[in-house]
């Protein structure tokens, strides 16, 4: 990669577009989904999404996460659970996996543009590093996510081993041939991968050699305050190929 690209955690305005429109392009290649799709599944969750992005100094975004944060509506892989294809308990579920709602973050969507996959994984890495740096600095303590099975795969190459919500199993969801309901204590996460992938602990956890990635300061992943609700252009509990 021969161009800085720049980290934001919560962009607002331009770059938050920019953002959703990469997220509802990378989805509706790999899962199908189309934008009243997105819509229709994310709706509720307006006011409660947080992105991720990587962008250039022009504001195209490369890559995009969206993060769920506990609110009124709850966190979609949890409400989604209760629901088909698995049908189980959500709540009681949640408590088997020692879950805290109320310090539980539901990583929503991860996708890339086809042009930084492969071989050009730092745009990943740096949206998986800001997670970690994120959900450390507002004590978060767990994710929840829909994980589809390659990038479940992904991130275990990186040494993040998520385990499945007790009671479910994969299956089709949302376009996904397979995705398996998944969560992880990022405490645990992060000490396993530091034992056994001391290599991706530095670069991914602790930032250290993200090159090409100009990552913001730690303030920059303070979590602000929802002021207005999130325009309703929307995407699936699911995490994409990376």
């Amino acid at each position: 990669m021969n161009a800085l690209l720049n980290l934001h955690f919560d962009p607002r305005g331009d770059l938050l577009e920019e953002a959703r429109q990469c997220e509802e392009d990378v989805f509706l290649q790999a899962f199908g989904n189309t934008r009243s799709q997105l819509e229709d599944e994310y709706g509720p969750y307006n006011d409660q999404s947080v992105f991720v992005a990587v962008s250039d100094d022009s504001g195209r975004v490369f890559g995009a996460c969206r993060l769920i944060t506990p609110g009124s509506t709850g966190l979609k892989t949890l409400n989604d659970v209760a629901r088909e294809p698995w049908g189980v308990d959500a709540s009681r579920s949640a408590r088997l996996a020692g879950i805290d709602v109320a310090r539980t973050w539901d990583i929503a969507t991860l996708g890339v543009r086809r042009d930084y996959r492969g071989g050009k994984l730092m745009v990943a890495l740096a949206m998986y590093h800001a997670i970690m740096k994120a959900t450390k600095i507002n004590d978060v303590a767990t994710a929840v996510a829909i994980m589809d099975d390659h990038a479940n795969r992904v991130l275990s190459g990186a040494g993040y081993m998520f385990s499945a919500l007790p009671g479910t199993r994969p299956a089709e969801y949302l376009g996904s041939a397979s995705s398996t309901p998944v969560y992880g204590h990022w405490s645990g996460l992060a000490d396993a991968q530091r034992r056994t992938h001391p290599d991706a602990y530095r670069l991914v956890t602790l930032g250290i050699g993200l090159d090409g990635i100009a990552v913001p300061d730690d303030a920059s992943f303070e979590l602000r305050p929802r002021l207005a609700s999130v325009p309703a252009k929307e995407g699936q509990s699911k995490v994409a190929a990376a």
